[in-house]
């Protein structure tokens, strides 16, 4: 049984939702999960989908250019363009659906990403911004809170992987 944190919130008012997750992992394990995307791809997509990442490039100003694939094959790609990072910290992203062709699908969101260690445990914070309401909406009724709740749970089982090796 763990006892791990995880607390999502959903604010109307301010078009954010807010994640805090702790994991059972080094802060540079995590940290790492988020930025490679060799890492990225074997957790970043709800089960059964899978993550398939064509472009990354982690640094202020660079994106990753990724979809996440059915187990059908269908792609449902996303453009995300890194706007701040400071190293172990945080960083901030600009996330946006986009076509094939990398052509975004505005308006999108702006997401920030926190992360503290203490005693082994790593503490992810979340906050993810909508420029519209209507956007943030959709994002929730296409299942987005059990979405990424299973995502983060493939997190969970790659560092535990990881942690063994």
């Amino acid at each position: 049984m763990n006892n791990l944190l995880f607390d999502f919130t959903v604010d109307k008012a301010t078009k954010t939702v807010s994640i805090n997750r702790e994991f059972n992992a080094t802060l540079s394990l995590v940290w790492d999960a988020f930025t490679k995307k060799e890492l990225l791809d074997q957790w970043w997509a709800p089960k059964p989908w899978s993550s398939k990442t064509k472009v990354m490039n982690f640094e202020v100003g660079g994106r990753r250019f990724y979809a996440m694939v059915s187990p059908e094959g269908l792609e449902r790609w996303s453009v995300q363009q890194y706007t701040s990072i400071s190293p172990k910290t945080q960083f901030k992203l600009l996330n946006a659906f986009a076509d094939e062709n990398e052509n975004p699908e505005l308006p999108g969101s702006e997401w920030e990403l926190n992360f503290s260690e203490h005693n082994g445990i790593t503490t992810l914070s979340v906050s993810i911004y909508n420029e519209s309401l209507e956007r943030m909406e959709k994002m929730i009724e296409m299942g987005f809170k059990e979405g990424f709740t299973m995502t983060l749970k493939s997190l969970e089982e790659l560092l535990a992987s990881l942690s063994q090796q």
